[in-house]
């Protein structure tokens, strides 16, 4: 079977990521990521899972994610699946924010998956220029006019996109991000915020999308992706992030990221380089 492309560019005018999946079949389990992504779907068909709904994606569809909605998506149909779209840290949100809309707070996108012809072409439009490099006053202000779009007709204030969660689940999640260089356990997370097991399972899968252990998997991650785009060996990076072995972290990263780590690494050291 023919793999699948994936191509990455980072921009340092925006200080964004642009990335382009092409021929896609691999499924991606639940998680969830710390920054914002706005996606395109060119083609093919998924289902897509997302803070306890389901859709159905296909061509011409854009998906939302804020930060920390969790979502997986798995091939509805015999084709592949041609993905493109941008990731924006929640920082750079909150100045992007403030440019549009005048007021220093995070948006929160109220849909997941939308269908806007506008707000395609301004998509299509930056896209194209991250990927190829442009650097001239047309990218900028695309991104500007892409978000206004987005904010004026699809967002609210993002603690409204935050689910109201228990004072229980909330301290596991510190628990998890503080100690997630270490070996832990179900019991260790029970202790810590007083709950049994099953009904740690229970709430925090409800509360969350995603079980106590996928929510480790996805801390380390996102800590994995900061150090590889510092230049950190992907060795290094595992080490540093927890996992048992090199082996274990390049496919759940291969997984969640679509990409190894080695080769999501290259990216910004090409980057750098240039």
């Amino acid at each position: 079977m023919k793999r699948g492309t994936k191509t990455v560019a980072y921009d340092d005018t925006l200080k964004l990521e642009a990335y382009r999946f092409e021929g896609i079949v691999q499924s991606f389990p639940s998680h969830f990521h710390e920054h914002y992504v706005i996606g395109f779907v060119e083609a093919g068909r998924r289902a897509l899972f997302c803070r306890n709904r389901e859709y159905v994606i296909e061509k011409g569809g854009i998906v939302l994610f804020n930060p920390g909605d969790s979502h997986a998506c798995a091939q509805s149909d015999a084709g592949t699946f041609d993905f493109w779209g941008l990731n924006i840290s929640r920082e750079r949100m909150l100045e992007l924010a403030e440019e549009v809309s005048g007021r220093w707070e995070l948006p929160g996108f109220s849909k997941n998956v939308i269908y806007d012809g506008e707000a395609v072409r301004y998509l299509r439009r930056l896209h194209e220029m991250v990927m190829k490099g442009f650097d001239d006053l047309g990218k900028e202000e695309t991104l500007l006019f892409l978000l206004s779009l987005l904010v004026q007709n699809y967002g609210q204030p993002f603690s409204r996109c935050v689910p109201k969660c228990r004072q229980e689940i909330e301290k596991a999640c510190a628990y998890i991000r503080e100690h997630f260089i270490e070996s832990m356990n179900l019991e260790q997370i029970c202790l810590h915020v007083g709950l049994s097991k099953s009904t740690l399972l229970r709430a925090f899968t409800k509360e969350k999308g995603v079980t106590p252990y996928r929510y480790l998997e996805t801390v380390r991650i996102n800590e994995a992706k900061k150090l590889l785009s510092g230049g950190t060996p992907p060795v290094e990076a595992a080490m540093r992030t927890g996992f048992s072995d090199q082996s274990h972290f390049t496919n759940y990263f291969s997984q969640f990221i679509g990409l190894t780590p080695g080769s999501y690494r290259e990216i910004f050291s090409e980057r750098d380089g240039a």
